[in-house]
């Protein structure tokens, strides 16, 4: 892949630069794909907990009555992602442990019945309010 007349060097500087574009068109997908297959998402009574295993392994539980507020984006098939909203004095503790980078707000990422979890979810924070 040497051209005549090109230093060796300068045609070693551009495999970063194709590595990262191959990256972002489409490792970054594969990726995504692989952290979501090792997130496990569970809903108690009183808790939403997140534990991550493999190379970045993470475990992480919120009590529902901290959360102010949870959204829903769901797709016509019934897979979405539910947002929790969490107080500002507590998202430095939350940084980078519920989604690899993707955003600092907690979330369930692409999960089938989405909306019957966010259901059991509004349910779960209204019960734990009421016990208060």
């Amino acid at each position: 892949m040497n051209t005549v007349g090109t230093p060796v060097l300068m045609s070693l500087w551009g495999i970063p630069f194709v590595l990262i574009g191959l990256y972002l068109i489409a490792g970054r997908f594969v990726v995504d794909a692989a952290v979501r297959a090792r997130t496990e998402y569970s809903l108690t009574d009183r808790r939403v907990i997140i534990r991550r295993s493999g190379p970045f392994p993470n475990f992480s539980a919120t009590q529902l009555e901290l959360l102010p507020s949870i959204s829903l984006a769901e797709d016509s098939h019934g897979r979405g992602t539910i947002k929790f909203s969490v107080p500002s004095n507590q998202r430095y503790r939350m940084a980078s442990v519920w989604t690899p980078g993707l955003s600092n707000e907690p979330q369930l990422l692409a999960i089938d019945g989405a909306r019957q979890v966010y259901n059991l979810l509004e349910k779960a924070r209204f019960d734990c309010r009421g016990s208060r």
